[in-house]
C-alpha cells in the first residue's frame, strides 16, 4: 500500500541510507505538497542550507529565484514549488565544491515523491547530475543539453546549476540568460496562474 505524502515526508526527513558518507550529518532537506505546479529537481544542499534548513537559501537560490521570476514567498510555498534534490543531504566539500549528491536518494525516494504530484506540473531539471537522470538525450555535455531547452517545453525546464561557481559558464553562454531566461520566466508564471 502506497503512502501518503505525509507519511513519505515524514520518512524522508527521518532518512539515514546515506549517514555513513556525509561527515557532515544527516539532515534531508525537502519541500512538497500534493498541489505543486513546479518541481525543482537539483543537485544537494550546500553548506549554508544544510545549516539553515532551507532549501536554496544561498547565492544559489537568489539566483534561481531570479531566473524563475519568482519572489521567496511563490518560491517557499510548497503548493507553488515541489523542492526534491537528487540528494537529500549536504555531500560535503569536494577539491572543487560540493561532492557530489549521493546516489542512494533518488532512487530511494523520487519516484515515490513525484506520485503525489500532478502529471500536468513543471519540472524545473538543474544540473547535470538531475539531467542525466531526468532528460532523455545523446547529448555529452551540460551545455548540449541547455542549449536544447525549447525541445522539453513546455512541460519541462533544463538548466545549468545556478552556482556562483557558474560565472564562467554563463558568460561563455550568455544566451542562456538573454533568450532562455525570459521564456522560462513566461512559463512560470503561466503555470501558476493556472487554476
Amino acid at each position: 500500500m502506497a503512502r501518503s505524502l505525509t507519511h513519505l515526508l515524514r520518512d524522508v526527513r527521518a532518512c539515514r541510507i546515506c549517514e555513513e558518507h556525509l561527515v557532515d550529518g544527516v539532515r534531508p532537506i525537502v519541500q512538497v505538497a500534493a498541489k505543486a505546479k513546479i518541481v525543482i529537481i537539483g543537485q544537494a544542499p550546500g553548506r549554508k542550507v544544510h545549516e539553515s534548513g532551507v532549501p536554496w537559501d544561498d547565492p544559489s537560490g537568489i539566483r534561481l529565484r531570479s531566473w524563475l521570476g519568482l519572489t521567496p514567498e511563490q518560491f517557499y510555498d510548497p503548493n507553488n514549488v515541489a523542492i526534491i534534490p537528487m540528494g537529500f543531504c549536504f555531500p560535503g566539500n569536494g577539491t572543487s565544491g560540493d561532492l557530489p549528491p549521493r546516489p542512494e536518494c533518488a532512487p530511494a525516494w523520487h519516484d515515490e515523491l513525484l506520485s503525489h504530484l500532478s502529471a500536468d506540473r513543471l519540472d524545473v531539471i538543474i544540473g547535470r547530475y538531475a539531467q542525466d537522470r531526468y532528460i532523455e538525450t545523446n547529448e555529452k555535455t551540460l551545455t548540449a543539453v541547455v542549449e536544447k531547452w525549447r525541445d522539453h517545453l513546455p512541460n519541462r525546464i533544463v538548466m545549468p546549476h545556478p552556482s556562483p561557481r557558474n560565472r564562467r559558464w554563463l558568460s561563455q553562454n550568455p544566451w542562456f540568460e538573454t533568450d532562455a531566461v525570459p521564456e522560462l520566466q513566461r512559463r512560470v508564471a503561466e503555470v501558476l496562474a493556472e487554476p
